[in-house]
């Protein structure tokens, strides 16, 4: 694994730029996109941003994103999967509205310097680092946003394609090295950070993410609403998402069930060998009494100890 260090102890780089990204303009832009997703977009001042979930009217979960106020348009990133099918689905809810939704993904080179010493890295080459998570600071010909997707902190750097080799140049002339997808993905799951396409999917409720920054419960009516306040009032969720350790040096295959008391009480959605902790690490969806109770668990397939870690 390449920079899988660095992404742990210092900074790396790597590539976001397959993710989907999506601009969106009008007079009626603001409303439209607080009616379509899950948190308060009338209320995103400029240089601000959120992370949000796209629902369909059963409250599943299409798609997430991050969403920018740039000032004369709204910047959705969305994951690689989710680009088209999100454009899409925005695009059959415009009726009469003043709305114009342009597929920006490949009008934008996206770099990712994450790890606990990515702020400290970005200033010393005179890159702005936006003070507040999910926050923008406009640079050059494009911006920076306050984001991660793997390590404890990072900056995601929107660039016009034609500026991305003399930033990548500038990165490993300051001993910044490129961090490769496999490094990237195992600081994820150490991390806890559920990705949309691999632990988040279409079968998922808000709840079963746990991810409930990604939703403002004080907003008006949006699509899926009602689902999400039934579960919320009536907390009739049938299973978490939650980070595992499993005593194991070769990770279990996706969709291997956890046990305890001889009953099967999760599943493993994705799982990794960490260096760092000497076992598997993993998310997996377990029942909501488990989660809280966090017994010792136990594979399907195996006698190896599985469990909950601190997110």
């Amino acid at each position: 694994m390449k920079g899988y260090e660095e992404l742990r102890e210092s900074a790396a780089w790597f590539s976001l730029s397959s993710r989907g990204k999506i601009r969106a303009s009008g007079e009626d832009c603001s409303r439209f996109l607080h009616a379509m997703s899950t948190q308060d977009i009338k209320g995103l001042e400029q240089g601000n941003g959120l992370y949000a979930f796209f629902l369909n009217d059963r409250g599943h979960i299409l798609a997430d994103a991050f969403i920018y106020n740039l000032g004369n348009s709204f910047f959705l990133d969305t994951e690689p999967e989710t680009g088209s099918k999100l454009l899409t689905h925005l695009d059959r809810y415009i009726i009469a509205d003043d709305v114009t939704l342009e597929d920006a993904t490949n009008q934008w080179e996206v770099i990712a310097l994450e790890g606990p010493q990515a702020v400290q890295k970005a200033a010393s080459l005179d890159i702005p680092v936006p003070p507040t998570q999910n926050a923008v600071a406009f640079w050059n010909t494009g911006f920076v946003a306050r984001a991660r997707s793997s390590a404890k902190d990072g900056i995601r750097l929107f660039l016009p394609p034609t500026a991305a080799p003399n930033l990548t140049e500038r990165l490993a002339q300051s001993g910044i090295p490129q961090a490769d997808g496999e490094a990237v993905r195992v600081v994820r799951i150490e991390n806890g950070l559920p990705r949309y396409g691999e632990e988040i999917t279409e079968r998922n409720l808000v709840q079963e993410t746990q991810q409930l920054h990604a939703v403002s419960f004080h907003k008006g009516c949006y699509l899926g609403q009602e689902i999400v306040e039934r579960v919320r009032a009536r907390g009739q969720v049938h299973r978490l998402l939650v980070p595992i350790a499993i005593k194991l040096a070769t990770p279990p295959e996706q969709g291997t069930k956890l046990r305890y008391q001889q009953s099967d009480v999760g599943e493993i959605v994705s799982s990794v060998y960490s260096p760092a902790l000497g076992e598997v690490a993993g998310l997996a969806y377990v029942r909501p009494e488990v989660a809280r109770q966090r017994p010792v668990l136990t594979l399907s397939n195996s006698a190896a100890e599985a469990h909950i870690r601190n997110g």
